[in-house]
């Protein structure tokens, strides 16, 4: 009886998810056909840790043994994914990705959209970017990509002016117009809150500024003031190496991360600063052709990575 019953069961599932009436999710749930398989994914920050755990229940309830490794900096999520130590990572956005694989010759590959996070100015000096004096230091990170975002963001409030050339991936160097004569200092990113006493204002990444304990309400400034603006580069992946961009068990993770409870942990931690990326007509892994981000960001990557290097 338990047999005809268990057999049941799996037809019956089969023949609703051909119906369309069963989710490919719902339908591993019943199955449970990951059942004892193991994944790991690593994070750069304890927000983001939070976020995963809550993926790490949903697993959890499919037999899956999802373990959750955290990083402290943005350099080792991806030096262990290449090296094989994790099997995926989520810290980090497209333009990040690409430059990583230019400069260190990895094949890391984004399997799935995570999160929007704006990047902010924070300062305990002025309350607005208009109020930069001359000779004003603002900091910002230090990575190519995050910098060059920081960049982009002080040309939107019309501090500086930067050559279109230079794309999503400007440079210091790439500064044509520099009105108050404003100094930058390039930090990494997680010790730019630190730094705030030191300078009149800092580009802070979202995930270190909560750390930190500073708030939305606490920025001067915000490049997802327009969101719908910003370039596909600046969304935040799931990424794994290229071999395993197929790997059933992985897009399955990021079918268990594409859902309301993460979409509502994600407003939570972050205070609502933070908006879910995805959509549901997604593909696993992500067909970047259609933004045409990946081939973007990879050439102006390596247009830029000679200034970026001697920096």
């Amino acid at each position: 009886m338990k047999k005809f019953l268990a057999k049941f069961i799996k037809v019956s599932a089969a023949g609703l998810l051909a119906a369309g009436l069963l989710a490919p999710s719902t339908l591993a749930q019943e199955e449970k056909v990951f059942d004892g398989e193991k994944v790991s994914v690593g994070v750069a920050s304890e927000y983001e840790e939070d976020v995963w755990k809550v993926v790490q229940e949903k697993a959890k309830e499919e037999g899956i043994d999802l373990e959750i490794v955290l990083f402290t900096d943005y350099v080792q999520p991806n030096v262990a994914l290449q090296d094989g130590s994790i099997d995926l990572n989520a810290f980090q956005h497209i333009a990040f990705l690409n430059e990583w694989n230019q400069s260190n010759e990895g094949d890391l590959v984004p399997l799935a959209f995570t999160y929007v996070a704006p990047l902010r100015a924070y300062s305990e000096k002025i309350k607005s970017l208009d109020e930069l004096a001359e000779g004003d230091t603002v900091a910002i990170p230090s990575d190519p990509t995050n910098g060059g975002r920081a960049l982009l963001a002080l040309e939107q409030a019309g501090v500086i002016e930067v050559d279109d050339a230079a794309g999503v991936l400007p440079t210091i160097k790439d500064v044509t117009k520099n009105d108050k004569k404003i100094e930058f200092e390039e930090l990494d990113a997680a010790q730019l809150a630190a730094a705030l006493p030191d300078v009149t204002a800092a580009f802070i990444n979202n995930n270190f500024a909560l750390d930190a304990g500073l708030s939305v309400d606490d920025a001067i400034f915000s490049d997802g003031d327009d969101i719908e603006s910003l370039a596909a580069d600046y969304k935040n992946v799931i990424a794994t190496r290229s071999a395993d961009k197929d790997n059933e068990l992985y897009k399955h993770v990021a079918e268990l991360y594409h859902s309301q409870e993460v979409s509502d942990k994600l407003a939570e931690v972050s205070d609502g600063a933070d908006l879910p990326a995805w959509t549901e007509n997604d593909e696993y892994p992500l067909n970047l052709d259609q933004d045409q981000a990946g081939d973007e960001s990879a050439s102006q990557a390596e247009e830029s990575q000679e200034s970026s290097s001697e920096e």
